[in-house]
């Protein structure tokens, strides 16, 4: 694995004015590097790791720069495991850059994105699943995904993985032990408890597995397409979930030609609604791209609300435009609830059911505010349909580890397969330390550059 171990330096916290911004160095040469532009009582080599300090940033001309506080941590007792100095400046956009430019000419280079976190993994500081967990906590919009990323960041899943590989390794050793001893007929381990242990891992596999389904959730949220025909208040809808006047509404029909996406956390769910040109045949060339942008979001939504105007008489083409909607959500298994909206025009009187579908049902009023506490919760129970809700520490969130799990699962069915076939050895052996192998990808164990690469490129600079 290529490290590099020159010094680098970025601005970690985010750019704008602020009460201070944090200036992150890291490297063997780190504090030397901070030296040159920080004065201060004493130097920072002579100090205490874990201390902080006051003074100024100077640059090569001895102009100052700004007054900061610089924290020193001393490796490998650091984030990086490396020498590292934080910069505690004024929060100017200008200043900010003008004390990076300052450590920039004193000998650094401007780290790559996530660069810092992946240098904790090379020094084994964190692993990779962590590493991973470091991106998502930032990332995260919903209690659940806080709650799901410092979980992983605490390092259950590695806990979990690490047991499984565990177990693995010691069935490979006696499968491999007994290979080493065939010619003398020695039998180290019982078929038959061996092949059970295999089954065993393979269920905590399963288990892990399963978790994926509330996982996908967890990190990317639901997506919601609002759906209907025009001037049924899909836009109205909306801007009464998020409490705002987000999209336009009028009373003209085919008003929203484009798409719409908010998001919106309902019981620490993330929601990604999404409002939508209305559907319904049209000449006007502007309206038919809206209705065909409508039926694209329609086949990448979670969830589709079809919303209904409860006072129109519903005519046959208006049947074949809510049916075209719901062979959405039937074909593809999406969520749906049907809303019938502007039931506060109704006078009391039901409205028109000529559709009859085995979806939710819910009545609203977008400008009242009626039936819009009943349709979040019925958002959140949809959410979760078919599954059974976890209070489990250990979520898998990632696709890359659910495919090596699945992956992990696929070689011990092989191994199993082999052995209760009563086949070689030297095969049951190859699976299973396929199946480790699989496992050593999540935590670190098992990578490459490229990996590593694509992992850490999507952190943002300065973590």
């Amino acid at each position: 694995m290529k490290y590099l171990e020159d010094t680098i330096v970025a601005i970690s916290t985010a750019i704008g004015e602020a009460a201070i911004s944090v200036i992150r160095i890291s490297g063997k040469d780190a504090i030397k590097v901070a030296d040159r532009v920080f004065v201060g009582k004493r130097k920072l080599a002579d100090v205490k790791t874990h201390t902080a300090h006051y003074g100024k940033i100077v640059d090569k001309n001895g102009d100052v720069v700004d007054y900061v506080v610089a924290t020193v941590f001393k490796a490998p007792n650091s984030y990086t495991g490396e020498d590292t100095v934080e910069i505690s400046c004024h929060g100017g956009i200008l200043v900010t850059r003008k004390v990076l430019e300052t450590v920039l000419e004193a000998g650094a280079r401007l780290a790559q994105p996530g660069e810092f976190t992946k240098r904790a993994f090379l020094n084994g500081k964190i692993d990779l699943s962590q590493a991973e967990a470091v991106a998502d906590l930032i990332r995260s919009a919903t209690e659940l995904a806080y709650q799901s990323s410092l979980s992983q960041l605490e390092g259950a899943l590695s806990r979990k993985i690490r047991k499984m590989r565990e177990d693995l390794i010691n069935l490979c050793s006696l499968v491999e032990l007994e290979l080493d001893f065939a010619d003398e007929d020695l039998e180290f381990v019982d078929k038959a408890q061996l092949a059970e242990k295999i089954k065993d891992v393979i269920g905590e596999i399963d288990e892990l597995i399963e978790t994926f389904r509330f996982g996908k959730i967890y990190r990317e949220g639901i997506k919601v397409v609002i759906a209907g025909k025009p001037n049924a208040g899909k836009s109205s809808l909306l801007n009464a979930l998020l409490n705002e006047n987000r999209a336009i509404v009028s009373e003209i029909p085919g008003t929203t030609r484009d798409v719409i996406e908010e998001s919106l956390n309902i019981e620490g769910v993330l929601f990604r609604i999404v409002d939508t040109a209305g559907l319904r045949e049209t000449f006007d060339i502007v309206e038919r791209e809206g209705v065909r942008r409508t039926e694209e979001q329609l086949k990448k939504a979670d969830m589709i609300l079809l919303v209904i105007d409860s006072t129109d008489e519903i005519n046959e083409e208006d049947v074949r435009i809510y049916h075209r909607v719901l062979n959405f959500a039937v074909d593809e298994s999406k969520r749906c609830i049907i809303v019938f909206n502007k039931v506060d025009l109704l006078d009391g009187k039901r409205p028109n059911m000529k559709i009859m579908v085995d979806f939710p049902v819910v009545y609203i009023s977008a400008l009242t505010g009626f039936g819009l506490e009943k349709l979040k919760k019925l958002m959140v129970e949809q959410s979760f349909l078919g599954m059974t809700r976890t209070e489990s520490s250990v979520v898998v969130t990632n696709v890359r580890h659910r495919d090596a799990l699945l992956r992990a699962k696929q070689s011990l069915i092989y191994a199993l397969r082999s052995l209760e076939q009563g086949m070689s050895g030297d095969l049951v052996a190859v699976d299973l330390r396929a199946g480790l192998n699989h496992l050593g990808e999540i935590i670190g164990e098992v990578t490459t550059d490229d990996i590593l690469n694509n992992i850490f490129s999507k952190f943002c600079i300065g973590k």
